[in-house]
């Protein structure tokens, strides 16, 4: 093996971990989000959901 290939190797590995953990780090920006929307459907799937302020509330 040479110095080229060892180099080589060590910027790909490089690479995919940078690419790893920037996709990780999105991933736990958008969790409150994701988790707030999934209330927000398990809510309107039990029928408890709350109007919006631009609805008027159900009779």
């Amino acid at each position: 093996m040479s110095w080229d290939e060892l180099s080589l190797i060590i910027l790909a590995a490089f690479g995919c971990l940078t690419l790893l953990l920037t996709q990780v780090s999105e991933v736990l920006a958008k969790l409150p989000q994701i988790i707030r929307a999934w209330r927000q459907v398990r809510d309107e799937i039990r029928g408890r959901a709350e109007p919006d302020a631009g609805e008027a509330p159900p009779e």
